[in-house]
């Protein structure tokens, strides 16, 4: 994780926040990667997935529609929309001087509820069963 510290002086010119940026990037299905790009601890996971809906690569077959297509994994867990990266973020396993690395799942598109009523409907094929004893 990079650490950068940003400071800011309120309009009296006192006082200061310190605030840390996150450097991520996405790593898409097929191992290619979006970013590494910097992040403030209060941006909230349904952001993270409108820029990587933004700067999708042009050349993927399987390309979301919107965000809700998409699933950011980090660490394992499933992260929410409503989250920010502060409230989300797993310390495990992060290195200082790293990128967390975050996984992109794209849910797949759904399937028209006329055709699954029809394989519902359609006659059942014989098929061939084993049976391992």
């Amino acid at each position: 994780m990079v650490i950068l510290m940003l400071i800011m002086y309120n309009n009296s010119g006192c006082g200061w926040w310190i605030e840390e940026l996150l450097e991520l990037k996405f790593r898409l299905y097929d191992g290619t990667d979006i970013g590494p790009n910097k992040y403030a601890p209060a941006t909230t996971i349904g952001y993270l997935k409108e820029i990587i809906l933004a700067h999708w690569p042009q050349d993927k077959d399987n390309a979301p529609k919107t965000v809700n297509d998409l699933k950011l994994i980090n660490a394992g867990k499933i992260l929410e929309n409503n989250k920010t990266l502060a409230e989300s973020r797993v310390p495990v396993g992060e290195l200082p001087g790293g990128v967390i690395t975050m996984h992109v799942v794209v849910r797949p598109p759904s399937s028209d509820k006329n055709s699954e009523k029809q394989l519902a409907n359609a006659p059942k094929k014989n098929r061939c069963r084993c049976t391992i004893l």
